[in-house]
């Protein structure tokens, strides 16, 4: 009797450690299929921002080792209007990664293309609106007190600008676009060739016709749109045949509540591009304007490369997030979160303590000046606690996009930078004498408050609400494919006309 008791007993315990090896391998296959979909969006999303702002960074490098005041210059301009400007236009872009990558999860491919044609209207009325700014860029610069010889090669340089904003247009909203659809493989691809086109022409313009800054941003110039003209070649000559038919009039139905989403987006992300360049532009107040400028915006690169992963990462979540809500599965949107935060979390790990062992030594990238080193080293160590704050909060930010709730996250970044971290900063530049260190912590705070709160945010989060919303915005936004091949019919039919 006992025996039989045992042998039952030891079935019941073989059993059940069957049945834990089973859910052990199953949680692991999950895992693994997550984490697979996860950089299959990722690892070409990275490589798109890492490259585009790859292009900027060399044209920096060429022009650091030209002018030390064309360096100021340059940096003071990329690091206040051009980077105002992508961040709006990266912002509104998310809005397009919202609508068709909910699409996408609901199957309604045939949005898609109209999304896209919506976005492109939308984001061309938006730039040419930043034409004057640019314009205007060295005036605008020495009314708020900046330096007058940096601001007087602002003026000389800013026609340069205009054709790279409207390829930002393009390149963000196809790029977007294609990565809701897991097709943005091919964006990695063209961005890298990119990149490495814009190297050649930039090395040609300034070392061997000695065109200088000016040769520095034509070769941006010839990288960003040889990216924007290689994705129209891609959308347009028939890859994406499901979701491409073509140009269509739906795409000016419904614009208002596009443009309001887009808006959101654009302001979500441009607070946060533009508090960094408001630290930028407070650091041309300190004692030595071009020492100060020159180490804050190296610093600053080195911080935007890792943010560019981070990036990635987000889009990787957003497009997740955004395919899951519209197949209606809310389990799988919390476990999409929770794999790509551990991955974020390794990653930001790892640069923080790159950045501690050669915080110093990566200044002779961008000039041969000794001052600006030994200015970047003394900033290494804020710099590398910055990243660690910045594991967490891109992430949430791709979460929120994912869902269409930016809204939320804009008005969350307005109160965490804006009253909280400028102010804070302020306080230890102008009365404790920290000087650009103390901008740069301010910006920590700013970023570490943020933080919880998202957290908070999406941890309080109704997931299955979310999925009668997403559900609620397809049934109002979705045109039914015959009506959007009807549109596009008679538009060819008047094109041959």
């Amino acid at each position: 009797m006992s025996r039989g008791a045992g042998e039952m007993e030891e079935r019941l315990l073989n059993g059940s450690e069957t049945e834990q090896r089973r859910e052990s391998l199953y949680f692991r296959k999950k895992v693994w299929n997550e984490v697979r979909k996860m950089w299959r969006i990722a690892l070409p999303s990275t490589l798109f921002r890492v490259t585009s702002f790859g292009c900027l960074v060399v044209a920096q490098v060429f022009i650091g080792h030209t002018s030390q005041t064309g360096l100021a210059a340059y940096a003071l301009l990329q690091s206040t209007f051009i980077r105002f400007i992508y961040g709006v236009m990266a912002g509104m872009s998310s809005a397009t990664e919202t609508l068709c990558g909910q699409a996408y999860g609901a199957q309604q491919y045939h949005m898609m293309g109209i999304y896209l044609q919506r976005s492109w209207l939308i984001d061309m009325l938006v730039a040419t609106l930043f034409v004057p700014f640019i314009v205007f860029a060295g005036p605008i610069l020495r009314l708020v007190g900046q330096n007058v010889e940096i601001t007087r090669t602002v003026d000389e340089i800013y026609p340069w600008v205009i054709p790279y904003l409207y390829s930002i247009v393009f390149t963000m909203t196809m790029q977007m676009y294609l990565q809701a659809q897991m097709k943005n493989a091919i964006i990695g691809v063209i961005s890298t060739l990119a990149f490495f086109l814009g190297i050649a022409v930039t090395w040609c313009c300034v070392s061997v016709l000695g065109m200088g800054i000016h040769g520095a941003l034509l070769g941006l110039n010839v990288s960003s749109w040889a990216v924007a003209i290689a994705e129209f070649v891609y959308v347009l000559g028939g890859w994406c045949p499901h979701t491409w038919t073509g140009f269509s009039t739906a795409a000016f139905v419904d614009l208002i509540p596009l443009f309001k989403l887009s808006m959101s987006s654009g302001f979500m992300l441009c607070l946060e591009y533009w508090y960094m360049s408001i630290i930028v532009l407070m650091s041309g107040y300190t004692k030595d304007a071009n020492i100060a400028i020159s180490a804050f915006s190296i610093c600053q690169y080195i911080f935007t490369w890792e943010l560019n992963v981070s990036f990635g990462l987000m889009g990787a979540a957003c497009v997740r997030v955004a395919n899951e809500l519209g197949k209606g599965d809310a389990n799988a949107v919390k476990f999409s979160i929770k794999v790509v935060l551990v991955v974020s979390a390794v990653i930001g790990v790892t640069w923080s303590a790159l950045c501690l062992a050669f915080g110093g030594e990566i200044s002779y990238m961008f000039s041969d000046s000794q001052e600006v080193s030994e200015a970047v080293s003394d900033l290494s160590i804020v710099l590398s606690i910055s990243i660690l704050f910045n594991i967490i909060q891109p992430i949430l930010s791709g979460v929120a996009i994912g869902a269409g709730m930016q809204t939320i996250v804009a008005f969350v970044n307005l109160a965490s930078y804006y009253a909280i971290g400028i102010p804070f900063g302020a306080v230890l530049v102008y009365i404790f004498q920290f000087g650009i260190k103390g901008l740069w912590s301010g910006m920590v705070v700013g970023v570490g408050i943020q933080t919880l709160i998202l957290c908070y945010v999406m941890y309080k989060t109704d997931w299955e609400m979310e999925v009668k919303k997403t559900k609620d915005r397809m049934r109002t936004w979705t045109l039914k494919p015959s009506t959007v091949e009807s549109s596009t019919l008679s538009t060819s039919d008047e094109e041959r006309k």
